[in-house]
């Protein structure tokens, strides 16, 4: 049985080639994924193990704590009297202090090189022969003076510096020039990442990133002989609670679980990718089990007929489906290991610098793909083997094929009804809890509704397709009644061929419609809410303005209103609130801030303004007195002076005048400057706000447009994304249709014959193949589209309350062109078995039983 099994297999190899290429596309992206994944986590763990080597004890500082009064208490950080007692331990070879924080460097037209969260500066320190052992210095060497730097040599080629060249870096102050004393090469993640570093001499990095004086890390050498787990012991005892010392060992490995779990965003992704296109590769093996199983029937019972019982018919079918599996695997296994090249040189000219280092093949991912590959193709066989097993020798020796019966359906229906209304009621429970919860529930409700309407696709089929017959057979005449009847012949296979298409549909069009309504809200949001001509914050979000910036350019010519958004925090009635710093005085021509009651002129009087949602849940009203408790531990009572609106994203649930934030605090984290200019925005007008602030390559000046468009990329990234998923479906559609139309043509053959024997040429049966595809096709796609409004309204509706103004929006547009695509995937997926059944010799086609 199992010889007869290959043979069979090998006997229909287009369709075998189409099965494995479904199966191998899942396979590949799972087994691309793990060999990716594990080389960069091996690569990235062994190069944070090189920065490790030579260091037995990292000392690390978190700053100051707070009492439980929420007074701040402890140094800033490791000041240079505890690096003195360390270093008179014995065992002590060396001691090294770092501090770090933003640096960006710019080119010679002033654009900020590399990305803005890794661009990182930091102190240089020699500690033995006058050399740093973390930096190779290429050209010259580190700085030894207030007025020197050195680059790491990518980001040095990058802007064309030479050592004595005037650099521009810019912190998070104004810009400076220093001379470039040299240029290294290092392991450092920021500069594997893409971005750029920067060291200065000890004493300038202290004042631009702590203090003078102090240290955010430790590195302790140890001497030949000293334990690190003894030197460690040694150095516990010399540090406050606010400082956590590790072996350089441990550091290591606490890093490389750092890594793994940052990876595991990327993994997800990609596994999210696989496992929906082996959900939708099942539909295609089964299609293709159930066609194979189908032409077989006869020899099938004939086996029966010699004496093979109803298990070794099963397992003949189950064989095949090993043999495909196995075949499977291992050419998704070779795949996956070129789409993990392919995608580590993607990130590589992305400007990300991945460690190298040769790809790592697990015995897991082997074993992952052996087994995803055998499991999947074997569990979509199951069914049409057990069906096989099933048949009785007599009936099938006399027909062709047997179509599902009336009781299976209705069983089938049945269930599907079932599990369909169990899943919608899910939906509806979601929608009426709300929140993350709700969106849980939610996703649950959604898999079973969709699981159901596929079990529920034979009897939609029918009214469906049923509807559109008319207008086919007029637009197309006798090939479009034919194509329509054709599609519903056997609703069973055109369920399963729609199916694919009906999920990549639904996922698309879910996240599209949410994607563009979403980002519509917050277009609005721009555009109603904020009023000021610029945004001037730190490129990428690299961290706080210095005050500087509101200051420079609150003096500058031809600029109207500044406002610095400062973010901070304090006590009220004992719970720590998140507040903003605004300009009392400005505030009100840089945002729309919609008052309720109140007045925000009562900012200026030391007065506070609280959010709609918040002074409800708090029962504050104007002139509610507030116990506070600021940052520097002085406390105060300040009256509510306005309820406000709440603008989530753009100011704090508590707003208070900037000066009373800065009286309190010692450092001020400003995220944004709101600045209005004379005679309104323009390239001009931008232009001048650029030169106030000296040409900071690190500083972006962004208009409204820009705002937008920087949420607008992020969801048309999300999109892109999915939209390459429902590439991927449409893909595995191809091959499900063309299965499909080809099982249609084999079963049709003698019906063919006399079409073409009554008069209906080679061209209208070609056209009676195609549109019976393009119906099938437009079906499923339908189907997906309807499903997917109906989550996205679902989902959206949980997105509401924190989203004022939100609105669902259909995009007909988009969703016209996913309709397109799905007819386009019937016309080319037609190709072949049109092309078949219309060159069929109509006396041969006639005489085939």
């Amino acid at each position: 049985m199992f010889r007869t099994a290959l043979r069979n297999v090998l006997a229909h190899k287009a369709r075998l080639l189409m099965t494995v290429l479904a199966v191998t596309l899942g396979v590949a992206f799972v087994s691309g994924t793990l060999v990716f994944t594990d080389t960069l986590k091996k690569s990235l763990s062994g190069q944070s193990a090189k920065s490790y080597e030579g260091i037995a004890v990292s000392v690390t500082s978190y700053g100051q704590g707070r009492n439980e009064q929420g007074e701040k208490e402890g140094e800033p950080g490791l000041g240079q009297q505890t690096l003195d007692k360390i270093k008179a331990l014995p065992g002590v070879d060396t001691v090294s202090g770092r501090v770090s924080g933003f640096a960006g460097v710019g080119d010679e037209n002033g654009k900020l090189i590399g990305s803005g969260w890794s661009n990182q500066g930091a102190n240089y320190t020699p500690v033995k022969d006058g050399k740093d052992p973390r930096y190779a210095f290429a050209q010259g060497a580190g700085p030894a003076k207030a007025d020197e730097v050195a680059l790491d040599k990518a980001t040095a080629d990058k802007g064309n510096y030479k050592v004595g060249d005037k650099v521009r870096v810019a912190t998070n102050g104004p810009v400076k020039e220093y001379s470039l004393a040299g240029v290294f090469t290092t392991e450092d993640g920021a500069v594997q990442a893409g971005g750029s570093l920067v060291l200065f001499e000890t004493k300038v990095a202290q004042e631009l990133y702590l203090k003078p004086g102090y240290f955010q890390e430790l590195s302790v050498g140890a001497k030949n002989g000293t334990s690190a787990d003894k030197l460690l012991a040694d150095i516990k005892p010399l540090l406050d609670k606010n400082t956590k010392a590790q072996t350089g060992a441990a550091l290591a490995a606490e890093q490389a679980k750092q890594i793994e779990k940052g990876l595991s965003n990327l993994s997800t992704m990609l596994l999210v990718f696989a496992g929906i296109s082996l959900f939708v590769g099942i539909f295609l093996i089964y299609n293709t089990f159930t066609m194979l199983v189908t032409q077989r029937t006869k020899e099938l019972a004939l086996l029966r007929a010699v004496g093979a019982n109803r298990g070794q018919v099963m397992r003949s079918v189950l064989s095949e489906a090993l043999v495909v599996g196995v075949l499977s695997a291992a050419v998704g296994l070779v795949s996956g290991i070129g789409l993990a090249i392919g995608i580590r040189s993607v990130i590589g000219s992305l400007g990300a610098k991945l460690p190298g280092g040769a790809l790592v093949i697990a015995p897991g991912t082997v074993t992952a793909a052996l087994v995803i590959g055998v499991v999947v193709t074997t569990v979509a066989a199951v069914l049409p083997a057990w069906r096989t097993g099933r048949i009785a020798p007599v009936a099938a020796m006399g027909s062709a094929h047997l179509p599902a019966t009336s009781k299976s359906l209705l069983v089938r229906n049945i269930l599907g009804s079932i599990i369909s209304l169990g899943g919608i009621g899910l939906v509806f429970l979601g929608v009426s809890t709300g929140g993350n919860s709700g969106r849980m529930t939610m996703g649950g409700g959604a898999f079973f509704m969709l699981i159901g309407m596929i079990v529920l696709l034979p009897l939609l089929s029918k009214p469906v397709i049923g509807a559109v017959r008319p207008l086919l057979q007029k637009v197309f005449g006798v090939p479009g009644k034919l194509a329509a009847q054709n599609a519903v012949r056997n609703p069973r296979r055109t369920a399963v061929t729609a199916a694919s298409l009906a999920i990549g549909l639904t996922l698309v069009t879910t996240l599209s419609v949410l994607g563009i309504t979403v980002g519509k809200v917050v277009d609005r949001m721009s555009t109603e809410k904020l009023k000021a001509d610029y945004r001037v914050s730190m490129s990428s979000d690299a961290g706080s303005l210095d005050k500087s910036v509101a200051e420079t350019l609150s003096k500058a010519p031809g600029i109207k209103a500044v406002s610095p958004q400062t973010a901070g925090y304090f006590l009220v009635d004992g719970d720590f609130r998140a507040a903003s710093g605004v300009n009392p005085a400005t505030i009100g021509q840089l945002l729309n801030v919609e008052v309720l009651s109140g007045s925000l002129d009562s900012l200026g009087k030391g007065e506070v303004a609280v959010a709609e949602k918040t002074a409800k849940k708090q029962n504050f009203t104007v002139g509610t007195p507030l116990k506070v408790k600021y940052d520097d531990g002085q406390e105060a009572s300040v009256k509510v002076g306005a309820i406000f609106k709440d603008m989530e994203g753009l100011l704090s649930p508590y707003v208070i005048d900037n000066k009373i934030l800065t009286e309190h605090s010692e450092e001020m984290y400003i995220p944004e400057v709101y600045v209005n200019v004379d005679g309104g925005a323009s390239k001009a007008a931008q232009q001048k706000v650029v030169d106030a602030l000296g040409k900071n390559p690190a500083i972006t000046v962004a208009t409204q447009q820009d705002m937008r468009n920087e949420m607008g990329g992020m969801i048309n990234t999300m999109l892109n994304i999915m939209y390459g998923l429902l590439g991927m479906a449409l893909v595995i559609s191809v091959l499900g249709v063309v299965n499909t139309l080809a099982m249609s043509v084999f079963e049709r053959t003698q019906e063919i014959g006399m079409l073409r024997a009554i008069g209906l040429d080679r061209s209208r049966v070609k056209n009676m193949i195609r549109l019976e595809a393009v119906v099938i096709s437009l079906f499923g796609a339908a189907l997906g589209v309807v499903i997917g409004i109906f989550l996205a309204w679902a989902v959206g509706s949980t997105l509401a309350e924190a989203m004022p103004g939100y609105a669902l929006i259909l995009p007909w547009d988009r969703i016209g062109i996913f309709l397109l695509l799905a007819a386009v995937v019937g016309v080319l997926a037609a190709m072949w078995p049109a092309r078949s059944a219309a060159r069929l010799n109509m006396l041969t086609a006639i005489k085939t039983e």
